[in-house]
């Protein structure tokens, strides 16, 4: 799922400065699973802005709403002509959502409330781990199922570093040796012969910004008579 994390609120607070009308929008899917963006964050948020504008002794009205995706048109279908009437979104959403909603809402103003991290996993109770770095040239089959890009501190392919001691990255010794942990997993499996070949050289043409992939299953019946001819 994707990481992300509330900014503080002195950097909130300078963002919406000036507004009299605000609608703290959540997103009640990836970030709401790691208590950044879900419903109780809309609430937490628009009480503590409603608090602050009553201290400085401003106007501001804060409305509250929360969508199950903010990456997706269907889910706004509702609420635009609901946030057509603020001067501003505060959008707890990761990045895309944020700029998706931007699109959609146009030209209403919509401001981020949170700093995505990462694509991750629930490690433990309130603890999130980066897992892939979403290259589009995935390598896990080959690798026990870890990906030596993203938990390698170097991104290796080919073996480690050589700067690992007693199983921990010379990066940090936080931080466990992404291939002790591949060797350890492929020893279990019985694949250390694994380890015996060369990896080809990342291809960075798959990189290209921004990305973008089409299901061929929703392509239209019109488009495809479109290409046919």
């Amino acid at each position: 799922m994707i990481v992300a994390e509330r900014k503080p609120f002195a950097e909130i607070w300078e963002s919406v400065r000036g507004l009299r009308g605000l609608l703290v929008l959540g997103c009640g899917t990836c970030v709401s699973v790691c208590q950044s963006g879900g419903e109780k964050e809309v609430s937490l948020l628009a009480s503590e802005l409603r608090m602050k504008s009553r201290l400085e002794g401003v106007s501001l009205d804060v409305a509250e709403a929360t969508v199950e995706r903010q990456c997706d048109r269907e889910f706004f279908e509702k609420l635009t002509p609901q946030a057509q009437k603020f001067d501003a979104i505060l959008s707890l959403a990761c990045g895309a959502g944020v700029q998706f909603a931007a699109g959609v809402l146009e030209p209403v103003r919509v401001i981020p409330a949170l700093n995505t991290r990462f694509i991750g996993v629930t490690s433990a109770e309130g603890v999130w781990d980066e897992r892939c770095r979403a290259c589009g040239a995935c390598v896990l089959a080959g690798y026990g199922g870890i990906c030596p890009v993203t938990i390698c501190a170097k991104g290796l392919l080919s073996g480690p570093c050589g700067g690992s001691r007693r199983g921990k990255c010379e990066a940090s010794q936080d931080k466990d040796c992404a291939w002790v942990l591949i060797y350890d997993r492929l020893k279990k499996q019985g694949r250390l012969g694994d380890l015996r070949r060369t990896a080809p050289p990342a291809d960075h043409s798959i990189q290209a910004h921004p990305g973008r992939f089409v299901n061929e299953a929703y392509v239209s019946p019109q488009a495809e008579v479109k290409d046919a001819r």
